[in-house]
């Protein structure tokens, strides 16, 4: 019973942290929710609201590491084809401003001088792209850019 009340003290205190980060950030000048506000309530539960993620639970880390997706034309597919974008219920403009929020906030050096922005119909093509195995899919890429000597994040998924 103590461990019960316990967690939902935890939980209750976690929302509030969650909707004081959001307060400051959530709309927009024209009444939409912002890339920042999406990210919290989307994106921060698995890969946390610094974008460490929780690599071995599959959940990849983004800083330095996640630009080389976005300068790989696999990679960018892949980008929109995981379970939490897949899942986010975000529109497709929506889900494009969370990716560059990321890659402006978190990708560094890893992303490429000439990234191009995500903008929604990239996403929706990107999302239109067939993937049976988002793991598989991953690996593959993340064998041919290491074999390109580029690093990637760690993803120690089954």
């Amino acid at each position: 019973m103590r461990l019960r009340r316990a967690l939902a003290a935890l939980a209750a205190a976690s929302g509030v942290a969650a909707a004081a980060a959001i307060a400051g950030h959530a709309v927009a000048a024209d009444g939409e929710r912002t890339a920042q506000a999406n990210y919290i309530l989307r994106c921060a539960g698995c890969h946390g609201m610094a974008g460490a993620g929780v690599p071995h639970a599959g959940i990849p880390d983004f800083h330095g590491l996640v630009g080389v997706f976005a300068g790989d034309e696999e990679g960018r597919t892949y980008l929109f084809n995981v379970p939490g974008v897949v899942g986010s219920s975000l529109s497709d403009a929506e889900k494009a401003a969370v990716m560059n929020l990321i890659m402006k906030r978190w990708a560094g050096e890893s992303l490429p001088a000439d990234f191009a922005a995500f903008t929604a119909e990239e996403v929706t093509a990107r999302r239109a792209v067939p993937v049976e195995s988002i793991v598989d899919f991953r690996r593959a890429i993340v064998d041919r850019l290491s074999a390109e000597g580029i690093v990637t994040a760690e993803y120690p998924w089954p």
